[in-house]
């Protein structure tokens, strides 16, 4: 296999590239995969408790080295990621911004320029949109709205709220040291959505928050610092990628 990605489209200040990316693989790309990842990835990917979960970590990191390396023109190996004092990977590079999520069998990754992002998915599981959880970790608005819809409707409503939140606080870079009942997202099926932060009323203003196109069974968020971006959706596959 080569190091080398097909091309990626043009990345201007204004866009906001989001790639999905499934997680599978054969074995010899999964062999080349292990082959990208840097010492404290591979060890990263021991610690999980099932080999299918290794796998995903692994295909995760290193199809998004290759993204990066696309976009930064390095080759994937050569790629060294810092991180913030709550986990959050960066590079050097003066104006690539980027992050990922992966949950089962999916991940997404987002990537601009010179702003913050922050993206989220996740599998729906009905066994993990609880009342317990929502009373603990929603605001009172959102659990309010939560509840006033159908009851066919609340555990897709719960995780679209849910990946919303994540992807914001992922976005700010401050972990979970920012109280996910200090703020609400809508939890509408909209593409473009809004934000309010109870401690600062003008910061739902600084945030473009999004709704990404998933796969049946997944929901996907992605936050944005700033105004007027242009999102692309993208679709990793074996063949050149195609734009959605």
């Amino acid at each position: 296999m080569s190091d080398k990605i097909h091309s990626v489209p043009d990345l201007p200040d204004a866009a906001v590239h989001i790639w999905r990316v499934p997680l599978l693989a054969t074995p010899a790309a999964l062999a080349y995969y292990h082959s990208l990842l840097a010492p404290d990835e591979r060890a990263r990917a021991a610690r999980f408790h099932f080999e299918i979960h290794r796998q995903h970590f692994a295909i995760a990191r290193a199809r998004m080295r290759i993204l990066l390396s696309a976009y930064s023109g390095c080759l994937p190996v050569q790629l060294a990621f810092s991180y913030t004092s709550y986990g959050k990977p960066y590079l050097s590079h003066p104006s690539l911004v980027f992050n990922l999520s992966h949950a089962h069998e999916m991940a997404i990754f987002g990537v601009t320029r010179n702003r913050a992002i922050g993206v989220d998915i996740e599998h729906i599981r009905a066994d993990l949109a609880t009342d317990d959880i929502a009373n603990r970790y929603f605001s009172k608005e959102e659990i309010r709205a939560l509840r006033a819809l159908p009851a066919e409707q609340r555990c897709a409503a719960f995780f679209r709220c849910w990946t919303r939140k994540e992807a914001y606080i992922k976005a700010r870079g401050e972990g979970l040291s920012m109280p996910l009942a200090d703020f609400e997202v809508c939890l509408e099926e909209t593409e473009e959505l809004w934000l309010s932060n109870h401690q600062d009323p003008h910061e739902g203003a600084r945030w473009q928050l999004r709704n990404v196109p998933a796969p049946a069974g997944y929901v996907a968020a992605a936050a944005v610092q700033g105004c007027d971006l242009n999102f692309k959706y993208i679709d990793w596959s074996d063949a050149p990628p195609t734009a959605a």
